[in-house]
């Protein structure tokens, strides 16, 4: 008989592509989990990896079979979502993958929330940036995802994950509220030091594009995925910034915001699989994350932009597909 958890091991190879990133999955050593897939070989009387030097790859009866254990591990979660469904309250874990600036702001909220509402249910926290999340997700890692996307740098929808829009996350001219680098409007600053996330990040992608936009490349002089140090280079006088609505509703700044008048700034969304989507322990948690985004969102005032800065930012962020 083949099984299940060595099944589960293969599954995971399948997903991960070596037997090392599934060992630190699992926090097992790499040679554990190479015993385990070869005694699995014994048991389906096949072999399910070919070996070529330090590399592994799936046979295709290793394939075939990885297949089938990820069809053995729907139907198992699809049978905890029907028990659950008829629980009279909402137990269980529910680990989430979050970004920063919503672990920053909308968490904290939607936690508490729960805990008042359903404190029979644990919530387990852990940030990763949203490709690394969805991916985990969909690896059965966590058991929903927060992540975002921009107009124009979607990310690729991942087989088996659904998508649910929690909202849309404003951008803002971010710059000292006094000085040489306070300025009305995109355009004005042009000439001025930036900070931004690192070269290749679609936030950094859609800041360089909106300056584009607006008749300039950005110089881009300091480079951190932490958007509070944005805030504190920006109120030191020192860099200008397009920032999300969400982290200055959380982080105070003595700086000036003004908002880009746009169609539409980047999707937070969530994604669970599909296997465990409509569970309550899912629903529940949504909703909370729902009631928190909204009141997140009413919390930050805006400066009025200059004319030029709202044309300019308009160009850029005209078409949206989802």
């Amino acid at each position: 008989m083949l099984d299940l958890r060595r099944m589960r091991f293969l599954y995971e190879f399948q997903q991960r592509g070596t037997l090392s990133a599934v060992a630190r999955a699992f926090s097992y050593s790499p040679s554990f989990i190479s015993q385990q897939i070869a005694m699995l070989e014994r048991e389906a009387g096949t072999a399910l990896l070919r070996r070529t030097g330090r590399r592994a790859q799936l046979t295709p009866q290793g394939e075939l079979l990885a297949n089938r254990a990820a069809d053995i591990l729907d139907r198992i979660e699809r049978a905890s979502a029907e028990l659950s469904a008829h629980a009279d309250t909402v137990t269980g874990t529910c680990r989430i993958a979050v970004f920063q600036s919503v672990s920053h702001t909308v968490l904290p909220r939607a936690i508490a929330d729960l805990a008042q509402h359903h404190p029979q249910l644990r919530v387990e926290l852990v940030e990763r940036e949203p490709e690394q999340g969805l991916f985990e997700t969909a690896a059965r890692e966590f058991d929903l995802v927060i992540a975002e996307q921009y107009p124009g740098v979607l990310r690729p929808r991942r087989a088996g994950l659904d998508h649910v829009t929690l909202g849309a996350d404003a951008p803002y001219l971010v710059t000292p509220r006094s000085g040489p680098l306070h300025v009305t409007g995109l355009a004005a600053a042009a000439e001025h030091p930036w900070i931004a996330e690192p070269r290749g990040t679609a936030s950094r992608i859609w800041l360089t594009q909106l300056c584009r936009a607006s008749g300039f490349e950005p110089d881009v002089r300091y480079e951190t995925n932490d958007l509070v140090t944005h805030l504190r280079m920006i109120e030191a006088g020192q860099a200008v910034s397009i920032l999300p609505q969400l982290i200055l509703s959380s982080v105070h700044a003595d700086a000036a915001r003004q908002r880009l008048q746009m169609t539409s700034g980047r999707e937070i969304f969530s994604a669970a699989r599909e296997t465990t989507a409509d569970t309550p322990m899912i629903t529940v948690v949504r909703e909370a994350l729902a009631r928190a985004f909204a009141v997140a969102m009413a919390g930050t005032r805006a400066e009025p932009a200059g004319a030029e800065g709202q044309s300019a930012a308009g160009t850029a962020g005209a078409s949206r597909s989802t």
